[in-house]
């Protein structure tokens, strides 16, 4: 997973009222009704689920540290959602006292894998594969459907290719762009393999002209400009930093979904809460 920053996240739990506002705005649901519909539960259903299992937050020293405000936010989108969640103590004591706690669902992360587990089913959910499932509904929303749309892929790390793969699922013709070329192309492979064709995109400036819908998934700053924003452009976007620029933003106005952390975590919690 991306390295998020205090700057990236500290603004998440004060903030969800007016982000939730703001994504409804955009793309007609609200965090709570988009994360439902990317796993495919009705918001009444999560009701009856979430009732009674409360989610504990384990912050985990890793290399670089506890991430400040991290777990804070994580308990917050989870409220939002309708769950119990709260924040433990660090590390093993945390894990502990989620057990003795009888937490149903364990939100953790570290420097390589960001999960939510069901302590009662034990169903885990990664928030790589969220993040891919999350932003495809978003850009779906965004673009009125995707059936038989051109989208093109922005980076081929983990949330690139799951989002090419769920891309796939919902009818779209996905590309793949990424700057390390042979990524791309053993991304390409694998979907081959499983019988799907892709393209791979080699000149970034053409396949940004040429596509109207961008999933960027790059930890690139500013690379998508205004001259690659049209009236019909929609970009999703849970790469970090943002990959357009500021006069990129000024155009695309509210045909764009960006977020650090929101859409990923909400689909996780409801992939790992589903029986």
């Amino acid at each position: 997973m991306t390295r998020l920053t205090s700057q990236d996240i500290r603004d998440i739990p004060a903030g969800l009222e007016a982000y939730d506002a703001e994504l409804a705005d955009r793309t007609g649901c609200s965090l709570r009704a988009l994360a439902c519909r990317a796993v495919g539960l009705a918001e009444a259903e999560l009701a009856r689920l979430a009732r009674g299992v409360r989610t504990a937050v384990v912050p985990m020293d890793s290399e670089q540290g506890v991430l400040p405000g991290f777990a804070e936010a994580l308990a917050a989108i989870a409220a939002r959602l309708g769950l119990e969640a709260w924040v433990t103590q660090p590390d093993v004591g945390g894990l502990a006292e989620a057990y003795e706690q009888d937490a149903g669902i364990l939100l953790t992360a570290d420097d390589a894998r960001f999960v939510a587990v069901n302590l009662r089913t034990r169903a885990l959910s990664d928030n790589n594969e969220a993040t891919a499932r999350g932003f495809v509904t978003a850009l779906e929303l965004l673009a009125g459907g995707l059936g038989g749309r051109e989208v093109l892929v922005l980076g081929c790390g983990p949330v690139g290719r799951a989002a090419a793969r769920r891309l796939l699922e919902r009818g779209a013709a996905p590309s793949l762009y990424d700057v390390r070329s042979e990524r791309a192309r053993l991304a390409a492979s694998e979907l081959r393999a499983a019988g799907k064709e892709i393209r791979v995109e080699k000149d970034l400036e053409q396949a940004l002209r040429r596509h109207r819908l961008l999933f960027d998934a790059t930890p690139s700053p500013g690379f998508i400009t205004e001259r690659h924003i049209t009236p019909a452009t929609c970009v999703a976007a849970p790469g970090v930093p943002l990959g357009l620029s500021a006069g990129a933003l000024r155009s695309i106005g509210p045909r764009l979904v960006h977020d650090a952390l929101e859409i990923g975590t909400a689909v996780m919690l409801l992939e790992a809460l589903i029986p």
